[in-house]
């Protein structure tokens, strides 16, 4: 090949080979008639086909490095109980045990074949862990709380069928409806005084000394919305939940099985918790004031912890350990931070964590499922960090922050207390007004001292007397 020759291949390529060529050749090139079909049926594409076909490939090129996407799933979650069981030939005794014993159920010799003696099965381990008092039979539990043992049975309610007062004024509760801020009623039984006194040596005694999960920030000492606040700080979403019904959900068998984990006997855990339930009567009137069937009344009807009694948030802490427990587990799963307070649901992460949401907050509502919570769905709520977040009435997006709002109407209220009086303010009369309002301004100073600063000043040039 001469220099003429080379240089005309080095600028317009090889010549395309002869068909004989082609035909007499062994080399693995593609055939002339196939090459000429592919070519054929692209050039009968249409334009808009023949994009399709470059997206369909190119997508598929986009797939094949990518790794397969796992489908996350939830492990059944198996409870233990750590406390030592009792046989049921030693819990069925001839003689009654004690006072108040329940009498025992025998299908072939009549329904009161001997007693059934449910103290045998306290476990003095755990009770001395958590310093609670031996406590094995109703006569201990009275003598614990200072009471005769008739009266302990009559603030059980025990006299009446299925543990419900049959009226209102037989209950040991006061009722009264309020509005939400939302929609719906709430229901707050306060309990009578007797029953209350009750109630808070057994908050004082026994639930004081057990420790909630550290994701529970509400009605714990030493914890605050504050601190429920500060794990969501500069984060670059927020996401929150709200169970609904949070103390009616609480039922009497699960606070039986909160005491029975710490240690009490069967029998003490069921009076223990009578003290701490309660089950409306029939005769409460309905939100608009009317005896008669509501739906507002249904969450209540069966024995429940109830709003307004001293023990009621310390009970629901514990009752949803485990929820504390698996949702901690999932949070950390996913490097997203969590806590609770009462049942508000917050969780917070950073940006690479948003294209997991759509499999973690399904993975959120099955965990609050099978822990026999219910999620109100109406109040969930995902914050981005270009709006305003807001956690337990606490703004959290650069810093632990009180809400524009919340300051305006302070301000405005202790403006108005400079100009017409204290008492022109106090529409709720409330009975240490002066009192109230330094809390509301140390809520704020705790959050914003520059802030907390000038309303203290209003509030330091209020008259309060004449």
């Amino acid at each position: 090949m001469g220099l003429f020759e080379f240089i005309k291949r080095l600028l317009f390529g090889s010549p395309a080979p002869t068909t004989a060529t082609q035909s007499g050749d062994d080399s693995p090139l593609e055939r002339p008639a196939e090459s000429g079909s592919a070519s054929a049926a692209t050039s009968a594409m249409t334009p808009a086909e023949q994009h399709r076909q470059r997206m369909r490939y190119q997508s598929r090129q986009r797939n094949a490095g990518r790794r397969e996407r796992v489908r996350v799933s939830l492990r059944p979650l198996r409870y233990e109980s750590s406390l030592v069981p009792t046989s049921a030939s030693r819990e069925q005794v001839a003689e009654k045990p004690y006072l108040f014993a329940t009498c025992s159920v025998d299908p072939r010799q009549g329904p009161r074949h001997g007693y059934l003696d449910l103290s045998q099965d306290a476990d003095p381990r755990w009770l001395e862990y958590y310093g609670l008092p031996v406590l094995r039979t109703p006569q201990d539990l009275a003598d614990w709380l200072q009471i005769p043992v008739g009266r302990l049975a009559w603030l059980t309610q025990r006299q009446h069928r299925e543990r419900r007062p049959p009226t209102v004024r037989e209950a040991h509760y006061h009722y009264q409806w309020i509005r939400k801020r939302t929609d719906g009623h709430r229901l707050i039984e306060a309990p009578k005084e007797k029953l209350r006194a009750v109630q808070t040596q057994i908050l004082e005694g026994i639930l004081n000394h057990v420790p909630p999960h550290p994701a529970a920030h509400g009605f714990v000492e030493g914890r605050s919305i504050v601190t429920n606040a500060r794990p969501h700080v500069g984060q670059r979403f927020v996401l929150k939940f709200d169970l609904e019904n949070f103390y009616t959900t609480v039922r009497y068998s699960r606070v039986v099985g909160i005491f029975r984990s710490l240690g009490f006997s069967r029998e003490v855990s069921l009076w223990l918790a009578r003290l701490t339930t309660t089950a409306l009567p029939e005769q409460v009137k309905n939100p608009e004031g009317l005896p008669g069937w509501h739906w507002s009344l249904a969450p209540y009807r069966a024995a429940h912890l109830p709003q307004g009694a001293p023990t009621s948030p310390a009970l629901a802490n514990l009752s949803a350990y485990g929820l504390d427990v698996r949702l901690q587990g999932l949070a950390k799963t996913y490097h997203v931070n969590y806590t609770r307070y009462a049942d508000d649901l917050t969780f917070s992460g950073e940006a690479r964590v948003l294209p997991a949401l759509s499999e973690f907050i399904p993975l959120c509502q099955r965990i609050v499922r099978s822990e026999r919570f219910v999620l109100n769905l109406r109040k969930r709520r995902l914050v981005r960090s270009n709006q305003r977040q807001v956690v337990t009435g606490v703004v959290v997006n650069q810093r632990t922050n009180v809400s524009r709002r919340e300051y305006d109407r302070l301000k405005a209220t202790l403006h108005n207390c400079l100009r017409q009086g204290p008492q022109s303010q106090n529409r709720e009369d409330v009975e240490n007004f002066a009192a109230h309002l330094r809390g509301r301004i140390a809520h704020v100073t705790q959050l914003n001292p520059a802030r907390g600063a000038k309303l203290l000043e209003m509030f330091q040039r209020i008259h309060w007397t004449g």
